[in-house]
């Protein structure tokens, strides 16, 4: 096993790492919010037409981020969610797109990140929550790297040497795809709130950039259709959890 390309495990990445990754459902938001509320987005070029364009790449930022993660979910789930808020992992997963990619929910993470930085367009996010995130996945992947090369071993070191960290490789993802059975309800009650937040997220930052821009009265209108496109949001979420309750979308 070469275990010259493993960061040691007493540095100070995979100690940030740790840190990050038992504390990260309330620091994420802690970061975010504050960021995203507290300063002024920005129409590009200060024209709301030149905005669209930048509307839309956001948009579809969020759409791919969110759509790996689907993927990956619905595919070959992998129980690295932790244990009690520490790294934690009862097999090394390499089918799905982890046969592709080996980070490519953290991957889907920094897409979604990006696309709401983008839809924002403030310049606080740009300097302060974009480089922000970044530093927290790769201080968490360097942590989940120590503990899976501690615990596979030669297995784990096979698996870096031939999966790129983050980027998917696309030669054969179609074959995987193909190949593999799609677990709708595994994804329903696996991703069901993340869906929720991301576009709660997308249709607020719509919102603020709207209030910022031309104020709460003239903004009134288009605020309205935005819930009204928010309202299937809602819908989803409550139904999906009612029925997850119920143990009408499996267990697991």
């Amino acid at each position: 096993m070469d275990v010259s390309t493993i960061p040691a495990p007493r540095s100070g990445m995979i100690r940030a790492g740790r840190f990050f990754f038992k504390y990260r459902d309330f620091l994420f938001p802690l970061v975010f919010l504050p960021l995203a509320l507290g300063t002024t987005p920005h129409k590009f070029l200060d024209d709301p037409q030149s905005d669209v364009p930048l509307q839309i790449l956001g948009v579809l930022l969020v759409v791919a981020g969110q759509g790996l993660r689907a993927l990956v979910i619905g595919l070959d789930y992998i129980v690295r969610g932790g244990k009690n808020k520490q790294i934690y992992a009862n097999k090394l997963v390499q089918g799905g797109i982890f046969a592709h990619s080996r980070n490519p929910l953290y991957l889907g993470n920094l897409l979604i990140i990006t696309g709401l930085v983008v839809i924002h367009n403030g310049k606080w996010m740009y300097l302060i929550a974009l480089p922000f995130y970044c530093f927290v996945y790769m201080a968490i992947v360097a942590a989940e790297e120590s503990y899976l090369a501690a615990q596979f071993g030669g297995e784990y070191a096979e698996y870096r040497r031939r999966v790129p960290r983050f980027l998917v490789r696309p030669s054969g993802l179609w074959t995987t795809i193909r190949s593999m059975r799609f677990d709708w309800m595994r994804l329903a009650r696996k991703e069901y709130g993340t869906m929720f937040s991301t576009g709660t997220a997308v249709f607020a930052l719509m919102a603020w950039e709207l209030i910022c821009a031309d104020g709460w009265e003239r903004s009134i209108d288009s605020i309205r259709l935005l819930i009204l496109l928010w309202t299937p949001c809602i819908l989803a979420y409550v139904t999906v959890r009612v029925l997850k309750k119920r143990g009408a979308l499996g267990t697991g």
